[in-house]
C-alpha cells in the first residue's frame, strides 16, 4: 500500500517532463513532505493505540464493577 505522497511522487515522475526546473522542483517537494507525512501518521497511530488502551481499561473496569456489583471509583 502507498501512501498519497508516494502516489503524487510517482505519478509526477511518471507524467511530467523530468529535464525540466518546475517538475523538478515538484518532486523535491513531494519528497520533502514524505517525512513529514510518516511522523504525522505515527502520531496518529500512537494516540489511537494510546486512546484504544484508555477505553479498553474503562470498559474492563466498568464491566467489572457490574458484573460484581461493586461501586464504580
Amino acid at each position: 500500500m502507498k501512501t498519497p505522497m508516494q502516489e503524487m511522487l510517482e505519478w509526477v515522475r511518471a507524467t511530467l517532463p523530468m529535464d525540466l526546473d518546475t517538475p523538478r522542483l515538484i518532486e523535491e517537494k513531494i519528497e520533502s513532505l514524505l517525512e513529514k507525512e510518516k511522523e504525522v501518521m505515527q502520531d496518529f497511530a500512537t494516540d489511537y493505540e494510546r486512546e484504544c488502551r484508555i477505553n479498553l481499561e474503562r470498559s474492563i473496569e466498568k464491566c467489572w464493577h457490574e458484573t460484581f456489583n461493586t461501586k464504580e471509583r
